[in-house]
C-alpha cells in the first residue's frame, strides 16, 4: 500500500468513526465502477447516505471540502447510481443524499462533516 492510500485509508476509518458516532450506521466502504467510486455507504434512519472523504493537510487550495467540485460531484452521482441499480428496487426508492467529510490538519483530525453536501 502506498502512503497516499495508507493516509485515504486512515481518514476513511476516521470518518466512518465519527459517522457511526452520529447514528450512522455503515453499509459499504470503497466501492468502485469504471467511472466512479464510493468511498463509504452508510444508512441513516430511513435514508442512504452516500458519503466522499478527503483530506487535505493544508488548505491553501481551498481545503478538503473544496475539492469537492462539479467534475468529482458527477463521478460520485454515476457510482450512485451504479450502487442502486445493483441494490435493487427498494433501495432505488429510499430517499438519498450526498454527504462530505472533510478532514484537514497536519493529523487530519479536523473533522468537517456537510450534510447534503450537494443533490443530483
Amino acid at each position: 500500500m502506498t502512503l497516499r492510500a495508507a493516509h485515504g485509508a486512515a481518514a476513511e476509518a476516521l470518518a466512518a468513526r465519527h459517522l457511526e458516532a452520529h447514528g450512522l450506521r455503515v453499509i459499504g466502504r470503497n466501492l468502485r465502477w469504471p467511472d466512479g467510486e464510493l468511498d463509504l455507504v452508510c444508512e441513516h434512519g430511513d435514508s442512504l447516505v452516500f458519503v466522499e472523504v478527503r483530506l487535505r493537510r493544508d488548505a491553501r487550495f481551498g481545503g478538503a471540502a473544496a475539492s469537492v467540485g462539479p467534475t468529482k460531484q458527477a463521478r460520485l452521482i454515476r457510482a450512485a447510481q451504479h450502487y442502486l441499480a445493483e441494490q435493487g428496487r427498494r433501495a432505488r426508492q429510499r430517499p438519498a443524499r450526498f454527504d462530505v467529510v472533510a478532514l484537514s490538519g497536519l493529523d487530519g483530525r479536523q473533522i468537517e462533516w456537510i450534510r447534503d453536501a450537494f443533490g443530483l
